[in-house]
Formats: C-alpha cells, sequence, structure tokens
C-alpha cells in the first residue's frame, strides 16, 4: 500500500462498550505504543448532560486517542467534539455502525448511514469546530440496503464534507432482529466491499475492520488498505498488540511478565487517586497469557483474588508467581 498520504496508524483497537475503557486502554498502551486507541463510545447526551469530566478521562500516556461519539444532532456534535479536542483526544470518531435498538432510538449508530446528508452536516459542524481529525466509523450497509452503491453514495457525501478517513466494519447491519452481539458474528465479512470503495476513492484513508485475528491478516489488508480496526480479538488475546507492534514497527517484542508487573503502579495511583477498585482494572488483563502455559491459572486467579477484601495491587505478582505451580 502506498503510504505518501498515510493519516493513520497501521492498526487500532475498535471501540468497544463495556470493554475499551481508560484501565483497557492504559493497558494496551504498554503491549503497543504506535496503536491507535478509541474510547467507548460516548453519547452528545451522556457529555451535555452528565459528568463530562468523569467520560472524558484519560491518561497522558494513552496518546494517540480518539474519542468516539454518539450522536445525530450536528450542533450537540459540534459541542461534544470541541470538548473532546480540549481535554486533548487527538481525533474525534462519529459512530455510524453501532445496530442496537438502544442506540437506534436516539438516532445514534448504524441507523445514521441510511441518512447521508445528515451525517455529512454532523461531520461539517464538527470541522468547524475543532482542528483535529473527525472520521467516521461505519459498516458496509444495513438490512437489505447492502448493495455497494449504497455503501458508496454515504462515503460519497460525507467526504464531500471534508471527512478523508473511514473505518468500515465489513459486515452489514441488521436493525432488527439481531442482536448486538449477532450483528457483529452473523452477516457475513465482505473485504472485497471495502477494498472497491477503497479503489473507487484512492484518495481516502481507509481502515478495514472485522474478524481480524492475526498478525498474518494484519499485514494482508495492509497491502489494499491505510490501517486494520482489531475488535475483539484485542481484547481475548491483548498479546496480539505487541506481536503487531514487533512486526510492523520493528520494536522488540514486549516480555508478558513485565506488562503484567507495570500494571501495578497504575493501578496503586488509580486506587489513591479515584478510588479505584482493582477488579475494575485487571478484568482487563485476563487475556494477556492466552495460549500460554499457566493462562488458566492466570485467568481464573485474576478473575478471583482481585474482588476480595482488602485485595492489594501486588496480588498481580503473586498470580504470576503461581501460575506454573
Amino acid at each position: 500500500m502506498n503510504q505518501e498520504n498515510k493519516a493513520l496508524p497501521y492498526f487500532s483497537v475498535a471501540p468497544m462498550m463495556d470493554w475499551t475503557d481508560r484501565h483497557c486502554r492504559y493497558f494496551h498502551r504498554l503491549l503497543s505504543p504506535h496503536t491507535l486507541l478509541y474510547t467507548e463510545m460516548i453519547t452528545t447526551g451522556a457529555l451535555l448532560h452528565g459528568d463530562a469530566p468523569r467520560f472524558l478521562r484519560y491518561d497522558q500516556a494513552e496518546h494517540p486517542v480518539a474519542l468516539q461519539l454518539g450522536g445525530s444532532d450536528p450542533r450537540d456534535l459540534a459541542t461534544c467534539a470541541k470538548m473532546g479536542e480540549d481535554h486533548g483526544y487527538d481525533e474525534i470518531n462519529l459512530n455510524c455502525g453501532c445496530p442496537s435498538d438502544r442506540v437506534q432510538k436516539g438516532k445514534i449508530g448504524a441507523i445514521l448511514m441510511a441518512e447521508p446528508e445528515l451525517v455529512a452536516q454532523c461531520v461539517d459542524q464538527m470541522q468547524k469546530q475543532v482542528k483535529i481529525p473527525v472520521t467516521v466509523k461505519c459498516r458496509i450497509g444495513i438490512d437489505e440496503q447492502d448493495d455497494f452503491d449504497f455503501l458508496d453514495r454515504f462515503i460519497s457525501t460525507i467526504s464531500k464534507s471534508g471527512c478523508d478517513t473511514f473505518i468500515i466494519h465489513a459486515r452489514k447491519a441488521w436493525l432488527s432482529g439481531l442482536s448486538p452481539k449477532e450483528n457483529r458474528t452473523k452477516p457475513p465479512i465482505n473485504y472485497a466491499r471495502v477494498l472497491e470503495i477503497k479503489e473507487k476513492h484512492p484518495s481516502l484513508n481507509i481502515s478495514v475492520n472485522g474478524d481480524i485475528k492475526t498478525v498474518e491478516a494484519v499485514k494482508g489488508h495492509l497491502q489494499n488498505v491505510e490501517s486494520v480496526m482489531i475488535g475483539r480479538e484485542a481484547y481475548q488475546n491483548p498479546y496480539l498488540l505487541a506481536q503487531l507492534e514487533h512486526e510492523i514497527y520493528k520494536t522488540d517484542l514486549a516480555d508478558r511478565y513485565k506488562i503484567a508487573r507495570a500494571m501495578i503502579p497504575y493501578i496503586e495511583k488509580q486506587q489513591k487517586d479515584f478510588d479505584t477498585p482493582i477488579k475494575s482494572i485487571t478484568r482487563h488483563m485476563t487475556g494477556l497469557f492466552h495460549e500460554q502455559k499457566g493462562a488458566k491459572k492466570w485467568r481464573q486467579l485474576l478473575s478471583t483474588l482481585p474482588h476480595e477484601l482488602g485485595a492489594k495491587p501486588t496480588l498481580i505478582d503473586d498470580v504470576l508467581q503461581q501460575m506454573h505451580l
């Protein structure tokens, strides 16, 4: 892939509700210095009417980190985009891919693919408020509207507003009849459709997402698009990020044990500053030794010990020592 106009890191971790919170992102950053990290989707309503500082909180080590917004009102999105920029985020991303019933009722997520003109207005208003990139994450289609022309119209309309970066989940979304979990697995994957869009719009930065689980798969996609977004695999097998970092950026391969121990001072600081329960952080680390010797014991102990009364951050050292007993 010609990288002359590349504006994206080669790979990123998808925004995932209940998963990619700030603790998860800090952990992922230890594994990979270069990957672009995304917040969970945060609705404009949560920022405008809720505890915005809490929702926008992150550690400086997380950079580069993008704020994903959910919403459909151009003015509200513009206001929230400015809040994100003021808090130091590196990118604002608009969610046009989530298919859940809950977000559809607020005209958030994949339902917006049926209204590309509205999305273009949203992007235009956000861009007028911020200097950082505004990007869009979408599906290849929704319901029966899943041909190339539908996706091309969506991409073309929004790119005219100035958006030059699209993250495309390479399967369509069913807006009714499937749960969000089923929408991540049941509609067939169609990487060719994403490639068609890239070929039609060579000047755009395209990132592909969906069922990408290996270093080899990532490197294969990078022959055709600028970037690859890793979803569930980055959470269930986070060491993949370290392997990608090593293979693509030619850095030293991170040591799992050192990464685990590096989380101890972070947990101590989070306890001191925010009274954060250990379990809220360690839950993101259970996949670190995926398919390695001792992985089962690591997973079991890390899923139970942090819940005990008086648990201390140094329990990570204890678990590491017990893994091979």
